[in-house]
């Protein structure tokens, strides 16, 4: 068993003072370290190079900051707990990130794997382990299909890149000049689509913003293919390329997805793909709203927006934006 496993059980910030560190593991790869801030919150700190690249957008969880700072006089990766009668589950937290960390091949890696593995707690203390609703899985799966056509056309990495959805943005994709918020829904739903917030639709100055839509149905005990199935086909076009497959790794976390809640036997069906350019006249709320009116939620009629289709040919698309291919 390797060293890293046998971690003490107790705290391991007793008898540590502010400015004091101590080693997680003494045998470990990387520069792991029990430390404690200033004001003297339990911390952990991953002590980095110079080439290594800040890892972004950080998680944000409740009552543990997220951060890079300089300790020591070395750029580092820290977390600390602002709640201290949280201290034994921010210590699992802690030995679970080094954890992962440690499985990597190169110090860029390992803190890709330790924020990627903070995102997975952030989702779980958020409520992330319960499953995801049958809307949610299904605005998952058209994700995922929007993803994989732009895999083929700007590759694994600018594609992964480019899903911000699952970061809680405004926009479900950005490219440079080129953005779009996925919708998906019922075939034989109301012809409209859920508007979450008074920024989705907001216009991008120098952009292109689209909307599209897919039809998505679900059913069980029915040949297709299931969420999980739907995951591991989007998976596979990022395991060769190592960073393309963090970035994935991490944007699928923020999903909320948990294969070990899906329905074995639910499957997905996709249908009709529709896309609208959103631009000047577009039916939708647009900023800024009255004072004092703010979380604004609506829909669209789909009937209504006919003058604003646009060719569901990506490639198209990316060609006539100031994102070239």
């Amino acid at each position: 068993m390797r060293a890293h496993s046998k971690m003490m059980t107790e705290s391991p910030w007793e008898s540590i003072e502010p400015g004091v560190a101590r080693r997680v593991d003494r045998n470990g790869q990387y520069d792991f370290f029990w430390s404690r801030m200033p004001d003297r919150s339990p911390a952990l700190v991953l002590h980095l190079g110079e080439p290594v690249k800040p890892v972004q957008p950080l998680p944000k969880l409740r009552h543990v900051g997220v951060f890079y700072r300089m300790v020591e006089g070395r750029n580092s990766y820290c977390l600390s707990l602002g709640e201290r009668t949280h201290i034994d589950l921010f210590a699992t937290l802690c030995r679970d990130v080094v954890e992962a960390a440690e499985a990597a091949g190169d110090l860029q890696s390992a803190l890709q794997r330790a924020v990627r593995r903070t995102m997975r707690w952030h989702h779980l203390l958020r409520g992330g382990g319960r499953g995801l609703s049958i809307e949610e899985q299904r605005g998952l799966v058209g994700e995922l299909v929007f993803l994989r056509e732009l895999v083929g056309e700007v590759g694994a990495l600018s594609a992964a890149e480019a899903w911000r959805g699952p970061e809680e943005s405004a926009k479900d994709f950005e490219l440079p000049g080129f953005y779009v918020e996925c919708k998906a829904r019922r075939s034989a739903a109301h012809p409209k689509v859920r508007i979450s917030s008074e920024a989705q639709l907001t216009e991008i100055p120098g952009a292109r913003l689209f909307l599209r839509v897919q039809d998505v149905d679900t059913a069980l005990d029915v040949d297709g293919m299931t969420l999980t199935q739907h995951v591991e086909r989007t998976a596979a076009l990022f395991e060769d390329d190592i960073l393309a497959h963090d970035v994935w790794d991490q944007r699928l976390s923020g999903t909320g997805y948990d294969p070990g809640e899906v329905e074995e036997n639910r499957s997905w069906h996709l249908g009709t793909v529709r896309m609208f350019e959103v631009r000047k006249g577009f039916p939708r709320l647009v900023p800024p709203l009255p004072a004092g009116v703010e979380a604004v939620e609506y829909s669209i009629r789909l009937d209504d927006c006919t003058d604003f289709r646009a060719s569901s040919n990506l490639n198209q698309l990316l060609c006539t934006s100031r994102y070239h291919v």
